[in-house]
């Protein structure tokens, strides 16, 4: 029997993983549907449920009403619904959507890696749901754990008028590869990617382990396409934007070199150490990997050389949330874009949504890493009827910089390493944006995440807010710290953090002080990221506050931060 007594998180973790692929469990959970919520062991709990995409969730208390690190749970889960490229058919919509009626109180939400998380699911109910998702092609395993989580692609892969490929099929193709593979379920820790044949590299390659870019090649005069290749981004406490290699990866390629990647990865001991520094980002942040010395380690691994990497042309200040009618490369069709305010979204609008989509199109619908839905293949001349139904039923073709531009984690609605609440404080938030500046004409990423851990992506927001607790008539009541500048693309660059910290109440004011400063002194087609880049720290500070005041550290307040520094790895995030 092996001595757990002295076992640090780490090494739990990784005994737990040695002794049981947890994809084999199966039966294991008809069982516990059988007996009960009792008949759970804690191995099950806190580990293995993971790599079926499903977490306990938390009381609505968040991580400051737990222990170690960790809200308390109630008795039911959270189910991560895994869908490759964000590619969805309306019947699977729609049975995502009879799901969530009969067992997730009729509301779920879209997720920034592309797929649909549910909540309240009892244990009784799981095995009906992963049956009842099985039967329409789509499953939550390696939706969550220590494995290869979604892989994203470009939802608009196929039809976009501006492509230089459509990469869904390597997409799918590295998903069937990974997901599920009994010979990947042991990863250090998750691990992302994302593959993308789109000019304005809309999944974010730059934050995932390997981001891969179609880009084109000229050889004896004739177009070759390929890919671009980095490794290692991620966010969480410590971001790093992803390392690109000096690699033309060739489409017959692609397979071959996801695979060697995960192999790496898997096989680095020395990152199963710590589970707080588990992501391949530490290779290069922590153990002295550059970008020449992994591409050497990786090419040795799979038995060939890449060509030299090519000239690509990174997106410079493009907005990526495809909200809107837009035209397709096949003629006469276009696909509109819906506005998922925070992602949130009920049961009855994903019943209606796929019932459009078979009305006015031919039945394929799309999410986005922005938390938004599409419905594609849609005939030019049905396009505005179908936007004036889906704005009926709240998914606006459109709306404010504001309602497009946010998106928000759990929160501790349901999450139990949150700090705040998010999903409601986002859509409020909206609402006074929207009242106090009416005509803001800016395109704004404004991201809202409950914790240090950057599920909500704050790193790479104009605008990002991440949630701390400041202590008010001797209680903690809910905050944020501001961090502004974030880019991805030509301009990449995490989020600064400039200082300044206020009570959730107060965080409208304080956006609206800044934007009308930056409406009033703008330069000639100046955006937010060039207007943030010419202020100091100090003035932005001025800006959301309202008056001179001084830098607060970004840290956590003591009371929290001794809650949450084992969480330091990152969240529930996907």
């Amino acid at each position: 029997m092996a001595d757990t007594a002295k076992e640090t998180k780490a090494q739990r973790v990784e005994r737990l993983k040695r002794s049981k692929n947890p994809w084999e469990g199966l039966e294991e959970i008809r069982c516990f549907a059988r007996e009960g919520f009792s008949s759970i062991p804690p191995e099950w709990i806190g580990t293995y449920f993971r790599w079926w995409g499903v977490y306990t969730q938390g009381d609505g208390a968040g991580v400051t009403g737990g222990q170690n690190g960790e809200g308390k749970a109630l008795e039911c889960f959270m189910v991560r619904i895994r869908i490759p490229n964000g590619l969805l058919t309306s019947e699977q919509l729609r049975t995502i959507g009879d799901l969530t009626h009969r067992y997730a109180h009729g509301i779920a939400d879209i997720t920034v890696r592309q797929n649909i998380q549910l909540h309240w699911v009892t244990i009784e109910a799981l095995p009906d749901v992963l049956e009842a998702l099985a039967r329409v092609g789509l499953n939550t395993q390696s939706a969550c754990g220590d494995v290869t989580r979604n892989v994203t692609g470009c939802p608009v892969a196929g039809v976009d008028a501006d492509e230089i490929s459509d990469a869904s099929p390597l997409a799918l193709e590295v998903s069937r590869m990974l997901a599920g593979n009994g010979d990947f379920y042991n990863l250090p820790r998750k691990f992302k990617i994302s593959i993308t044949g789109c000019r304005v590299w809309c999944p974010y390659p730059e934050i995932n382990d390997i981001g891969l870019t179609a880009t084109t090649r000229i050889v004896d005069g004739t177009p070759e396409v390929g890919f671009s290749l980095r490794v290692a981004g991620g966010l969480s406490t410590e971001p790093h934007l992803g390392t690109r290699l000096n690699a033309f990866v060739r489409w017959n390629q692609v397979l071959p070199a996801v695979k060697g990647i995960a192999e790496l990865f898997r096989d680095s001991e020395v990152l199963r150490e710590h589970r707080e520094r588990a992501r391949l980002k530490f290779l290069f942040l922590r153990h002295g990997w550059t970008a020449e010395s992994f591409l050497d380690e990786l090419q040795r691994r799979i038995g060939f050389r890449f060509d030299p990497a090519v000239e690509e042309t990174p997106p410079a200040d493009v907005y990526r949330d495809h909200v809107g009618i837009h035209q397709q490369k096949q003629p006469g069709y276009c696909y509109v874009g819906a506005a998922v305010l925070r992602g949130r979204i009920s049961a009855e609008q994903m019943r209606t949504a796929a019932d459009l989509a078979d009305r006015f199109a031919s039945g394929e619908l799309r999410t986005t890493n922005m938390q938004n839905l599409l419905i594609v293949n849609v005939p030019l001349l049905g396009a505005d009827e179908l936007a004036k139904e889906l704005d009926a039923i709240g998914l606006k073709v459109g709306g404010s910089p504001f309602f497009r531009g946010t998106v928000a984690c759990s929160g501790t609605e349901f999450c139990k390493l949150a700090i705040t609440e998010t999903k409601s404080f986002s859509r409020w938030l909206v609402e006074e944006l929207e009242e106090r500046l009416p005509g803001f004409d800016q395109h704004l990423k404004l991201h809202v995440t409950g914790c240090p851990n950057s599920c909500g992506q704050h790193w790479i927001a104009d605008i990002g807010i991440d949630g701390k607790k400041m202590k008010v008539d001797g209680g903690l009541v809910d905050a944020y710290y501001f961090c502004v500048g974030g880019a991805l693309g030509l301009y990449q660059a995490t989020a600064r953090p400039i200082g300044y910290r206020c009570l959730a109440t107060d965080v409208p004011a304080a956006i609206e002080r800044l934007l009308r400063h930056y409406l009033a002194v703008r330069q000639a087609g100046e955006n937010l990221r060039q207007f943030f880049a010419r202020h100091t720290d100090t003035e932005l500070r001025e800006l959301l506050a309202g008056e001179h005041v001084d830098a607060v550290p970004r840290d956590l307040p003591p009371l929290v931060a001794k809650r949450v520094v084992a969480q330091a790895a990152g969240g529930d995030g996907d």
